[in-house]
């Protein structure tokens, strides 16, 4: 039985026993034979200007590109459906331990259909749906910019032209529909939809030199002279920065990245073991310590799926509906994000004091797992971030232990 008819036959529980579902415990199975695939394949790709064309290519077979749709249109949905928001957590931590390159690329595939699930209208979802589902068409979002930025130009007749370029565009090669946010005239952001296999655009490798994430191929892209028409256009305007979905999505990229971690922990242990050095009291604490540490972090994934499923069955809620409290969903996903930078910033430096010199050279793959996890930590707007969680707290008038609890509590 493929994916596809498991999900036609199986609905996800309640959140408690989600992942004893059919439809859960196939997607967590087929994840960790992808992963083991990306983890063993990680040093090939580990060059400047390498795809990962069989990691997709693995993706794909597996089903995977399609589990972020609604069920109705052949998906789970992983990533709209917030009861299943700690099964999307999971299949990403499991992804980014196989490799933190495509666990970026992937989380940006989950990231813009969202987005299209959102705020699209049914024919874009359908389109979209049909995209991925029979064309294996993988998604993204590009929004970085630099003072080239994308605007939008009006044509008349729903017709826009493109012009200007995006920064860090992951998975160029590999990405076929990057949503790509263009300033219309008024100076308001419009969510677009390229279809990069009938337009021409103009990809910049040499942008992209990288320490680590090499594999993500994150191009500047250039855009000039692209025109569509608007049914490429999603959502409204400013849409792309309505909370708490903005923020709130910040939750996927640190789940790859405690994914990656994880990894450094296996990587770690492993060492150790080879050179039996498992009994010396030192390097027992620092293991203690990277236990701790990770699971602290599933402890944060947890708290906030639940608090996701809590808040509205769909994740963000409904963007035709006001959502009073989507500062306390932005608040708690901003602790989850800087949480898990923190933990992952421990892993490397515990890493690195337990392995010595010799276990930070090539082959062993310590070393590519921190150059990807260093660059990958490095998010925008940390201190913003961390100063939003405060801002919240300071408004707050309830005592602490009701602080970020659950409705119920």
């Amino acid at each position: 039985m493929s994916l596809l008819d498991i999900t036609r036959s199986f609905s996800l529980p309640a959140h408690s026993d989600v992942f004893s579902s059919p439809l859960a415990v196939d997607i967590l199975s087929r994840s960790l034979e992808v992963a083991e695939f990306c983890s063993a394949n990680a040093a090939v790709i580990d060059f400047p200007n390498t795809l990962p064309v069989q990691e997709f290519d693995c993706i794909r077979k597996a089903g995977l590109l399609t589990v972020p749709l609604r069920q109705e249109f052949g998906g789970a949905g992983l990533g709209i459906t917030a009861e299943a928001t700690h099964l999307l957590l999971r299949l990403l931590k499991r992804i980014g331990w196989g490799n933190l390159a495509v666990g970026r690329i992937y989380e940006g595939h989950i990231n813009g259909l969202q987005l299209v699930q959102t705020f699209g209208t049914p024919e874009q979802i359908a389109q979209c749906a049909s995209d991925v589902r029979d064309r294996h068409r993988v998604f993204g979002v590009w929004n970085a910019e630099a003072a080239d930025g994308v605007h939008l130009i009006p044509l008349g007749s729903g017709r826009y032209r493109l012009e200007g370029a995006k920064t860090f565009c992951s998975g160029v090669g590999c990405v076929d529909r990057p949503f790509v946010n263009g300033k219309l005239p008024d100076g308001r952001w419009q969510m677009c939809v390229v279809p990069l296999d009938e337009v021409l655009t103009h990809a910049d490798p040499t942008w992209w030199q990288p320490s680590g994430m090499k594999a993500t191929a994150s191009y500047k892209v250039d855009f000039s002279g692209v025109e569509l028409d608007a049914r490429s256009l999603i959502g409204q305007p400013d849409d792309y920065h309505r909370q708490p979905w903005l923020s709130g999505g910040a939750i996927r990229f640190a789940a790859v990245q405690l994914g990656g971690a994880e990894a450094l922990f296996d990587a770690t242990r492993k060492y150790l073991q080879d050179l039996n050095r498992t009994t010396d009291p030192y390097q027992e604490t620092r293991l203690g310590q990277m236990a701790i540490a990770l699971e602290n972090g599933n402890l944060w994934l947890q708290g906030v799926a639940e608090r996701l499923a809590q808040y509205s069955p769909i994740f963000g809620g409904n963007p035709d509906e006001s959502q009073p409290q989507a500062d306390r969903i932005v608040a708690y996903a901003n602790m989850v994000r800087t949480a898990i930078e923190q933990i992952c910033m421990d892993m490397i430096q515990l890493c690195e004091r337990s392995v010595g010199t010799r276990g930070l050279l090539p082959p062993h793959p310590m070393e590519r797992i921190i150059r990807d996890l260093t660059l990958y930590l490095r998010q925008p707007n940390f201190d913003a971030v961390l100063a939003e969680v405060g801002k919240y707290a300071l408004r707050q008038a309830q005592p602490a232990q009701h602080l970020w609890g659950l409705p119920e509590d």
